[in-house]
């Protein structure tokens, strides 16, 4: 029933009961997992969940956090890593400035590089943004990449729909039951739904039911019912399209 577009199960936060949670999910009417790396450990982690379950596949990248030791011996073994027959996208890469982990001008270079690599293996990207949205739009829009999620999406309703005309989606995570979600229930009122993927981020961002625990799909429940509500639709029908669109993109 439902289509998990962004998960790291891969979390030491699964440490303890991981196993039993993957065993579980698909009884819960989750269909389909994509697990995103954030460093080349979490990408090959991510490899060997969707090579233990059916229902999962991997994305394999580089989060701008996680630059420290980033080289072009990095991106070849992401290109090694994105032949695996369950990767299916290259992600998540992008630009944070929130937290500055690394200098700017380093995180737009390998982002950039990053983007070529996806080009060059015909995936599509995980587009990380965080208080970087003009930069980051601006970098994909003079890259040749135009499939692709941008992940837990928090820009203004306008640059969602550029976003959607080069032929992206926009990923839409617990952030929309929030209280102060008015700038994102504006994106989804702007957006077609066929424009929308549906995402946890487990196990980070908790809808509102359970903001401030740890996360996962399951919860993909209340984010497809807020959607539902905003467009005037059932949660099942939401459920279909954006499982559509998911495999769309990544399929």
């Amino acid at each position: 029933m439902y289509f998990e577009s962004h998960a790291h199960f891969d979390d030491k936060r699964f440490k303890d009961d991981r196993e039993e949670l993957l065993e579980l999910l698909p009884s819960c009417g989750i269909d389909y997992v994509i697990n995103v790396g954030c460093d080349v450990k979490s990408s090959k982690e991510s490899i060997r969940l969707a090579e233990r379950y059916d229902y999962i596949f991997a994305a394999v990248g580089i989060h701008p956090h996680e630059l420290y030791d980033m080289s072009s011996k990095t991106i070849e073994e992401l290109r090694r890593l994105s032949e695996h027959k369950k990767v299916v996208a290259i992600g998540e890469i992008g630009l944070d400035y929130y937290y500055d982990t690394h200098p700017r001008e380093l995180q737009q270079f390998w982002f950039r590089q990053q983007l070529r690599l996806a080009e060059s293996v015909n995936k599509p990207v995980i587009i990380h943004s965080r208080d970087a949205s003009q930069e980051t739009f601006d970098i994909i829009a003079a890259s040749n990449v135009r499939r692709g999620s941008i992940h837990c999406y928090s820009g203004a309703a306008p640059m969602a729909m550029e976003y959607a005309k080069m032929g992206f989606y926009i990923g839409i995570g617990g952030v929309i039951t929030f209280s102060n979600a008015k700038k994102l229930i504006e994106v989804v009122e702007a957006l077609p739904l066929e424009k929308i993927l549906i995402e946890t981020d487990s196990p980070y961002l908790a809808p509102a039911p359970s903001r401030g625990k740890r996360n996962d799909s399951r919860n993909l429940e209340y984010i497809v019912n807020k959607i539902a509500k905003i467009k005037q639709t059932t949660p099942e029908f939401v459920a279909e399209i954006t499982g559509n669109n998911a495999k769309n993109l990544f399929f």
